[in-house]
């Protein structure tokens, strides 16, 4: 959205807002879903272990994005990016159906 609109200081405050408000609703959630599967003896350990693992990938590969968003372009990113959450959502419908996550 914001590639295509150019450089408009309006547009660019609304993607980064919805962009926070995005990824802190999916962030309160994952919390909230691996609070669920800390064991209460090990509550401390299994959650520092599982909200670290959360961060590595991203930290690790968010070193790399500049020199793909200059071999490909922003645009072409954006959409490579909005592209690799599809295997992510198809793996919150298996998470929903083991963990029974749509009984109330």
């Amino acid at each position: 959205l914001l590639t295509t609109s150019g450089h408009d200081i309006g547009m660019l405050y609304v993607v980064i807002t919805a962009d926070n408000l995005s990824g802190g609703l999916a962030n309160a959630a994952f919390i909230a879903f691996l609070s669920s599967l800390t064991n209460i003896s090990f509550t401390a350990v299994q959650y520092a272990i599982f909200s670290s693992l959360m961060t590595l990938i991203p930290k690790i590969l968010g070193g790399y994005s500049g020199s793909i968003v200059e071999s490909i372009g922003f645009e072409s990113f954006f959409l490579m990016t909005a592209l690799m959450s599809v295997p992510v959502l198809v793996l919150i419908l298996f998470a929903a159906k083991r963990f029974n996550l749509n009984e109330k």
